[in-house]
Protein backbone atom coordinates (compact mmCIF):
# COMPACT_ATOMS: atom_id res chain seq x y z
CA UNK A 1 0.00 0.00 0.00
CA UNK A 2 1.29 3.47 -0.89
CA UNK A 3 0.73 6.15 1.72
CA UNK A 4 2.10 9.68 1.58
CA UNK A 5 3.35 11.16 4.84
CA UNK A 6 1.58 14.49 5.11
CA UNK A 7 3.86 17.49 4.62
CA UNK A 8 6.92 15.50 3.55
CA UNK A 9 6.34 14.82 -0.13
CA UNK A 10 4.46 16.59 -2.86
CA UNK A 11 2.28 14.71 -5.35
CA UNK A 12 3.89 13.36 -8.51
CA UNK A 13 2.68 15.08 -11.69
CA UNK A 14 1.92 12.92 -14.74
CA UNK A 15 0.74 14.28 -18.09
CA UNK A 16 -0.66 12.53 -21.15
CA UNK A 17 -0.48 14.11 -24.61
CA UNK A 18 -0.94 12.97 -28.19
CA UNK A 19 -3.05 13.23 -31.32
CA UNK A 20 -6.80 12.68 -31.16
CA UNK A 21 -7.63 8.99 -31.13
CA UNK A 22 -4.20 7.93 -29.88
CA UNK A 23 -5.67 6.22 -26.81
CA UNK A 24 -4.92 8.74 -24.05
CA UNK A 25 -8.25 8.25 -22.27
CA UNK A 26 -7.79 4.48 -22.22
CA UNK A 27 -4.33 4.78 -20.66
CA UNK A 28 -5.46 7.38 -18.13
CA UNK A 29 -8.33 5.20 -16.93
CA UNK A 30 -6.04 2.18 -16.68
CA UNK A 31 -3.43 4.12 -14.70
CA UNK A 32 -6.06 5.50 -12.33
CA UNK A 33 -7.36 2.00 -11.70
CA UNK A 34 -3.90 0.46 -11.17
CA UNK A 35 -2.79 3.20 -8.80
CA UNK A 36 -6.01 3.03 -6.80
CA UNK A 37 -5.63 -0.73 -6.50
CA UNK A 38 -2.25 -0.35 -4.80
CA UNK A 39 -3.47 2.32 -2.41
CA UNK A 40 -2.38 5.51 -4.15
CA UNK A 41 -4.58 8.58 -4.06
CA UNK A 42 -5.11 10.07 -7.50
CA UNK A 43 -6.40 13.43 -8.74
CA UNK A 44 -7.39 13.85 -12.41
CA UNK A 45 -7.13 17.28 -14.07
CA UNK A 46 -8.61 17.69 -17.55
CA UNK A 47 -7.09 20.52 -19.53
CA UNK A 48 -10.21 21.74 -21.31
CA UNK A 49 -12.44 21.75 -18.19
CA UNK A 50 -9.95 22.73 -15.49
CA UNK A 51 -7.25 24.78 -17.19
CA UNK A 52 -8.28 26.34 -20.52
CA UNK A 53 -9.67 29.86 -20.34
CA UNK A 54 -11.77 31.93 -22.75
CA UNK A 55 -13.14 28.71 -24.22
CA UNK A 56 -16.12 30.55 -25.66
CA UNK A 57 -13.80 32.26 -28.15
CA UNK A 58 -12.64 28.88 -29.48
CA UNK A 59 -16.16 27.53 -29.60
CA UNK A 60 -17.34 30.61 -31.49
CA UNK A 61 -14.60 30.41 -34.11
CA UNK A 62 -15.12 26.68 -34.55
CA UNK A 63 -18.89 26.50 -34.79
CA UNK A 64 -19.94 29.98 -35.95
CA UNK A 65 -17.11 31.18 -38.17
CA UNK A 66 -15.77 27.91 -39.57
CA UNK A 67 -19.00 25.83 -39.40
CA UNK A 68 -17.33 22.95 -37.59
CA UNK A 69 -19.38 20.13 -36.10
CA UNK A 70 -19.98 19.82 -32.38
CA UNK A 71 -19.48 16.72 -30.29
CA UNK A 72 -16.98 13.86 -30.24
CA UNK A 73 -16.53 11.77 -33.34
CA UNK A 74 -17.11 8.01 -33.17
CA UNK A 75 -16.80 5.30 -35.85
CA UNK A 76 -20.60 5.20 -35.98
CA UNK A 77 -20.95 8.98 -36.06
CA UNK A 78 -18.01 10.85 -37.63
CA UNK A 79 -17.84 14.62 -37.20
CA UNK A 80 -15.91 17.32 -39.03
CA UNK A 81 -14.12 19.60 -36.60
CA UNK A 82 -12.89 23.04 -37.68
CA UNK A 83 -10.72 24.48 -34.94
CA UNK A 84 -7.07 23.59 -34.34
CA UNK A 85 -6.76 22.26 -37.89
CA UNK A 86 -7.43 25.75 -39.28
CA UNK A 87 -3.90 27.07 -39.83
CA UNK A 88 -4.44 30.62 -41.16
CA UNK A 89 -2.15 33.39 -39.91
CA UNK A 90 -4.90 35.15 -37.95
CA UNK A 91 -5.86 31.92 -36.16
CA UNK A 92 -2.21 31.39 -35.27
CA UNK A 93 -2.08 34.92 -33.82
CA UNK A 94 -5.24 34.20 -31.81
CA UNK A 95 -3.78 30.94 -30.52
CA UNK A 96 -0.59 32.66 -29.34
CA UNK A 97 -2.67 34.89 -27.11
CA UNK A 98 -5.00 32.16 -25.87
CA UNK A 99 -2.20 29.70 -25.15
CA UNK A 100 -0.29 32.29 -23.15
CA UNK A 101 -3.38 32.82 -20.99
CA UNK A 102 -3.73 29.05 -20.60
CA UNK A 103 -0.07 28.76 -19.58
CA UNK A 104 -0.63 31.21 -16.74
CA UNK A 105 -3.81 29.36 -15.75
CA UNK A 106 -1.97 26.03 -15.81
CA UNK A 107 0.73 27.42 -13.54
CA UNK A 108 -1.86 28.21 -10.87
CA UNK A 109 -3.70 24.90 -11.38
CA UNK A 110 -0.45 22.99 -10.89
CA UNK A 111 0.42 24.96 -7.76
CA UNK A 112 -3.00 24.13 -6.32
CA UNK A 113 -2.68 20.46 -7.30
CA UNK A 114 0.70 20.20 -5.56
CA UNK A 115 -1.01 21.17 -2.30
CA UNK A 116 -3.65 18.44 -2.65
CA UNK A 117 -3.56 15.47 -0.28
CA UNK A 118 -2.92 12.95 -3.05
CA UNK A 119 -0.02 10.87 -4.34
CA UNK A 120 -0.40 11.39 -8.08
CA UNK A 121 -1.96 14.15 -10.17
CA UNK A 122 -2.80 13.03 -13.72
CA UNK A 123 -3.21 15.70 -16.40
CA UNK A 124 -5.40 14.72 -19.33
CA UNK A 125 -3.50 16.89 -21.83
CA UNK A 126 -1.06 19.62 -20.86
CA UNK A 127 0.31 22.82 -22.37
CA UNK A 128 2.20 20.55 -24.77
CA UNK A 129 -1.03 19.71 -26.60
CA UNK A 130 -1.59 23.37 -27.40
CA UNK A 131 1.97 24.06 -28.49
CA UNK A 132 1.75 21.05 -30.82
CA UNK A 133 -0.95 22.94 -32.74
CA UNK A 134 1.61 25.57 -33.76
CA UNK A 135 4.13 25.47 -36.59
CA UNK A 136 7.27 24.69 -34.62
CA UNK A 137 9.39 24.98 -37.77
CA UNK A 138 9.05 28.75 -37.45
CA UNK A 139 11.85 30.25 -35.34
CA UNK A 140 9.54 32.88 -33.80
CA UNK A 141 7.00 30.23 -32.83
CA UNK A 142 9.74 28.08 -31.30
CA UNK A 143 10.91 31.06 -29.24
CA UNK A 144 7.31 31.59 -28.10
CA UNK A 145 7.04 27.91 -27.15
CA UNK A 146 10.23 28.08 -25.08
CA UNK A 147 8.94 31.18 -23.29
CA UNK A 148 5.57 29.68 -22.39
CA UNK A 149 7.22 26.45 -21.24
CA UNK A 150 9.15 28.50 -18.69
CA UNK A 151 5.84 29.58 -17.15
CA UNK A 152 4.63 26.10 -16.23
CA UNK A 153 6.14 23.43 -13.98
CA UNK A 154 7.41 20.36 -15.80
CA UNK A 155 5.61 17.13 -14.82
CA UNK A 156 7.63 14.35 -13.24
CA UNK A 157 6.51 12.12 -16.11
CA UNK A 158 5.25 13.42 -19.46
CA UNK A 159 3.84 10.84 -21.86
CA UNK A 160 3.24 11.26 -25.57
CA UNK A 161 0.90 8.48 -26.65
CA UNK A 162 2.08 7.91 -30.20
CA UNK A 163 -0.25 6.32 -32.75
CA UNK A 164 -0.63 5.59 -36.42
CA UNK A 165 -2.80 8.48 -37.73
CA UNK A 166 -4.89 6.10 -39.86
CA UNK A 167 -5.79 3.95 -36.85
CA UNK A 168 -6.29 7.00 -34.64
CA UNK A 169 -8.75 8.50 -37.09
CA UNK A 170 -10.62 5.19 -37.34
CA UNK A 171 -11.15 5.31 -33.57
CA UNK A 172 -12.00 9.01 -33.43
CA UNK A 173 -12.98 10.44 -36.84
CA UNK A 174 -12.92 14.20 -36.34
CA UNK A 175 -10.02 15.66 -38.31
CA UNK A 176 -8.65 15.08 -41.84
CA UNK A 177 -5.95 12.44 -42.12
CA UNK A 178 -3.34 14.89 -43.45
CA UNK A 179 -3.83 17.04 -40.36
CA UNK A 180 -3.33 14.06 -38.06
CA UNK A 181 -0.07 13.22 -39.85
CA UNK A 182 1.21 16.79 -39.43
CA UNK A 183 -0.03 16.86 -35.84
CA UNK A 184 1.88 13.67 -35.01
CA UNK A 185 5.05 15.18 -36.51
CA UNK A 186 4.51 18.27 -34.39
CA UNK A 187 4.26 16.24 -31.18
CA UNK A 188 7.50 14.47 -31.97
CA UNK A 189 9.21 17.79 -32.72
CA UNK A 190 7.85 19.19 -29.46
CA UNK A 191 9.33 16.27 -27.52
CA UNK A 192 12.77 17.36 -28.76
CA UNK A 193 12.06 20.93 -27.68
CA UNK A 194 10.78 20.00 -24.22
CA UNK A 195 13.15 17.13 -23.47
CA UNK A 196 12.61 14.38 -20.92
CA UNK A 197 9.32 13.17 -22.42
CA UNK A 198 8.46 9.49 -22.75
CA UNK A 199 7.16 8.52 -26.18
CA UNK A 200 4.88 5.50 -25.97
CA UNK A 201 5.37 3.82 -29.33
CA UNK A 202 2.35 2.15 -31.00
CA UNK A 203 1.94 -1.32 -29.49
CA UNK A 204 -0.68 -3.35 -27.65
CA UNK A 205 -2.79 -1.57 -25.04
CA UNK A 206 -1.50 -3.99 -22.43
CA UNK A 207 2.16 -3.28 -23.22
CA UNK A 208 1.55 0.46 -23.04
CA UNK A 209 -0.21 0.06 -19.68
CA UNK A 210 2.81 -1.76 -18.27
CA UNK A 211 5.18 0.91 -19.53
CA UNK A 212 3.05 3.72 -18.11
CA UNK A 213 2.65 2.12 -14.69
CA UNK A 214 6.34 1.32 -14.44
CA UNK A 215 7.33 4.92 -15.22
CA UNK A 216 4.88 6.33 -12.66
CA UNK A 217 5.75 3.86 -9.91
CA UNK A 218 9.41 4.86 -10.22
CA UNK A 219 8.51 8.42 -9.21
CA UNK A 220 6.68 7.16 -6.10
CA UNK A 221 9.67 5.33 -4.64
CA UNK A 222 11.36 7.16 -1.74
CA UNK A 223 14.71 7.44 -3.56
CA UNK A 224 13.33 8.58 -6.92
CA UNK A 225 15.10 11.68 -8.33
CA UNK A 226 13.22 14.94 -8.56
CA UNK A 227 14.32 15.58 -12.14
CA UNK A 228 13.45 13.24 -14.96
CA UNK A 229 16.27 11.85 -17.14
CA UNK A 230 16.65 12.51 -20.86
CA UNK A 231 13.91 11.43 -23.24
CA UNK A 232 13.01 7.76 -23.16
CA UNK A 233 11.20 5.82 -25.85
CA UNK A 234 8.82 2.99 -24.96
CA UNK A 235 10.27 -0.40 -25.62
CA UNK A 236 13.83 0.48 -24.57
CA UNK A 237 13.32 -0.36 -20.91
CA UNK A 238 13.36 -3.96 -19.66
CA UNK A 239 10.09 -5.56 -18.67
CA UNK A 240 8.94 -5.81 -15.08
CA UNK A 241 8.10 -9.46 -14.63
CA UNK A 242 7.47 -9.11 -10.91
CA UNK A 243 5.12 -6.15 -11.23
CA UNK A 244 1.72 -6.94 -9.62
CA UNK A 245 -0.36 -6.50 -12.76
CA UNK A 246 -3.25 -8.50 -14.09
CA UNK A 247 -4.27 -8.82 -17.76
Amino acid sequence: MIRKTSGTRRPRLVSFSGIDGAGKSTQIKALQSRLTDIGARVLLVTFWNDVARLTWIRETTSHTLFKGDKGVGTPARPVSRRDKNVQSWYMTALRLGLYFVDAISLRFVVQKALRADVDVVIFDRYLYDELANLSLRNSIVRAYARLTLLLVPKPHVSFIVDADPVQARARKPEYPLDFLHSSRDSYLALSDLVGGMTILAPQSVWDVERQVLQEVLETLTPDSPQDRPAEKVAGEKPGVAAMPLCP
